[in-house]
């Protein structure tokens, strides 16, 4: 069999066809990352050892662009945490576990290995964007205390496996289909040979579940101590709030807060990144920003200057761009970490947003707001909203010290979104069919089990329970709309329920403070950081890509000054491309481009979306 996503380790029938259908649901196999994890010697004060798994544990490295293959994978971080565990310094571990979808096997590995830590009397804390089945299973084994990301959710589903037959696509196709099996539980041949599963087949793939599935209960309930786990476990998914109220988690906060925690709890004031990922502290990658802005003449390094930092597109948790290019879109994980670094950037006196998006995943929207409010704690962080800031988009826009828009801007759809397509009837009317086989013998349970799957629609007790969830991110959403613009409820909530504003409108109901365009801002900018009327202006963000900043021509040496002239030579590029792949006579254009991206989170598996629910062309 092919293991597909940790998510209800959903399994699909042997076979090219099965495994092309499957894969069209699922997150992939886990990568590694290029950067080598740090040494677990060398640990010479006490501190709390940061193991980041978040973007995945694989047992095999992939080879980096520059040099050789990553430290990330499973038998090296076995390997650093026996060591690590050792080290008389090593007061305390905090395990960052985002969204990853890990195996079953290993995190069930990790957790026994940091259990023992645990046993030991050393806290070890555990925070999640989002906890589910295998995430669930290491975190409740490892760790003393569970946090949770405010706008996460904790998505144990229970366990199920779904079988594709595509015997009756063979017959239309009129191919003949010879298999021959030794063995009657075997079956790998019958997602071509029958239109369901054998009771053989079907038996034996109910007891490995059932199998796993107790395993899977049993060492999360004695890992947290908690016997009425057992039924909670496979009732998600769970909003924040429910999750800590079904005590499934310990704490709801960001990354920041549970480090702070884990310090305190290791009575320390030290973290050290220790595997999985590049030091928090962002100076290595500010001193390569600074390498390259120098080479091409346009640095203000140690000038006081403000920032302006493009944010475009569709939000999502990375923009995954290639390797020496850029990409369109706003990704958590890079917009994240220029805004980390700005945050610390003593240099940089305030920062300009510049916001033109129709919004994203939910998670990734939150979790930049909390990095755009520590930011603004530090310095004055203006936000400019040029197309449009609408949801996602305004939910990192309320996050500013101040907001500009132009008379002509869309603000607003203040609202959540999510769902997903079910394809199985589809198939089926072309003879491929599926079958769901769960654990859990409970017809609902099953259902739940498989409630992320492509293959089947939701009943209407999961549709109760993911309803239930997206309303506490639109809870979540007012909350930090009143916190940001520093407002109460009552002024906000005639605004919201998915409304949409022009410029002029949206001031008038106090959801931005000024009319103008990014000149005004960053105007406000210098006004707010009391800097000079021409002190410098640094664009963060540059369009051209890595290659572009080692360039040494006279557009390279006229610095941000005609970043401008280059964003605007990329557009109409971006135009051209357009209008070649998608004609006019057809009536598309670019923009919805950019809404069909905003709406790529669903196909990675996430519930909830702030997304403006449809495409608008000005012109």
């Amino acid at each position: 069999m092919t293991k597909r996503r940790a998510r209800g380790v959903r399994w699909t029938g042997v076979g090219a066809l099965a495994v092309a259908v499957s894969m069209a649901g699922c997150s992939g196999r886990e990568r590694a990352a290029a950067l080598p994890a740090p040494p677990a010697a060398g640990l010479d004060e006490p501190a709390v050892i940061e193991i980041d798994l978040s973007r995945g544990l694989p047992e095999s490295a992939s080879a980096s662009l520059f040099g050789p293959p990553s430290g990330r994978t499973h038998a090296q971080l076995v390997q650093s945490l026996r060591a690590l565990s050792g080290a008389a310094t090593a007061k305390g571990f905090l395990v960052r576990l985002g969204s990853a979808r890990l195996a079953f096997a290993r995190a069930h590995e990790i957790g026994r290995i940091l259990g023992d830590v645990r046993a030991a009397g050393r806290p070890v804390v555990c925070h999640a964007d989002e906890y589910n089945n295998a995430t669930m299973l290491l975190a409740s084994i490892a760790c003393s205390k569970l946090w949770l990301s405010p706008a996460g959710q904790v998505d144990t589903v229970g366990i199920a496996a779904q079988l594709v037959f595509a015997k009756g696509l063979l017959d239309k196709l009129n191919v003949d289909v010879d298999f021959l099996q030794v063995g009657k539980f075997k079956g790998a041949s019958e997602p071509f040979t029958r239109e369901g599963a054998s009771p053989e087949a079907r038996r034996s793939l109910e007891s490995a579940l059932g199998g796993v599935r107790e395993a899977w209960l049993s060492a999360i309930v004695e890992g947290r101590g908690k016997e009425e786990l057992r039924e909670a476990l496979e009732d998600g998914p769970f909003a924040p709030e429910e999750a800590k109220a079904r005590a499934l988690v310990d704490e709801i906060g960001d990354l920041e807060s549970a480090t702070e925690d884990a310090k305190k709890l290791a009575g320390t004031e030290r973290s050290v990144p220790r595997f999985g990922g590049a030091p928090r502290d962002s100076s290595f990658s500010r001193s390569l920003v600074d390498v390259f802005r120098s080479v091409s003449g346009a640095s203000t390094l140690g000038t006081p200057h403000v920032a302006v930092v493009p944010a475009i597109g569709g939000i999502t948790m990375s923009a995954k761009g290639m390797p020496l290019g850029s990409s369109d879109g706003i990704g958590e994980r890079e917009l994240g970490q220029t805004i980390t670094r700005l945050t610390e950037d003593q240099s940089a006196k305030a920062v300009v947003l510049r916001i033109d998006s129709p919004g994203g995943s939910a998670l990734a929207s939150d979790l930049l707001w909390q990095k755009l409010m520590r930011l603004r704690q530090k310095k004055p962080l203006v936000v400019s909203i040029g197309g449009m800031a609408a949801s996602g988009g305004y939910y990192l826009a309320c996050a500013g010290t101040k907001i500009v828009a132009e008379r002509t801007s869309i603000i607003g759809s203040i609202g959540v979104v999510g769902g997903k397509f079910a394809v199985g009837k589809a198939l089926a009317d072309i003879g491929i069919n599926a079958e769901t086989v769960a654990a859990n013998p409970d017809p609902q349970r099953a259902a739940r089990a498989a409630y992320m799957s492509a293959l089947t629609p939701w009943d209407e007790p999961t549709r109760a329970r993911v309803l239930a969830s997206m309303e506490a991110v639109y809870d979540l959403f007012l909350k930090r709309i009143t916190a940001g613009r520093n407002l109460p409820l009552e002024t906000i909530a005639p605004s919201a329920e998915g409304r949409i504003f022009g410029g002029v409108e949206a001031a008038g109901r106090s959801l931005v403070d000024e009319l103008g365009g990014l000149e005004r801002a960053i105007a406000l900018a210098r006004e707010l950081a009391e800097l000079p009327t021409d002190a410098p202006v640094e664009i963060e963000q540059d369009d051209g890509g890595l290659l572009e900043l080692l360039a040494t021509g006279d557009e390279a040496n006229e610095g941000s000054a005609r970043a401008p002239d280059r964003a605007a030579l990329k557009e109409r590029a971006r135009e051209a491309m357009a209008s070649v792949l998608l004609p006019e006579w057809l009536g598309v254009a670019p923009e919805v481009g950019t809404f069909a991206a905003s709406m790529a989170p669903l196909l990675a598996g996430e519930r909830a979306l702030t997304v403006l629910p449809f495409a608008v062309t000005l012109r």
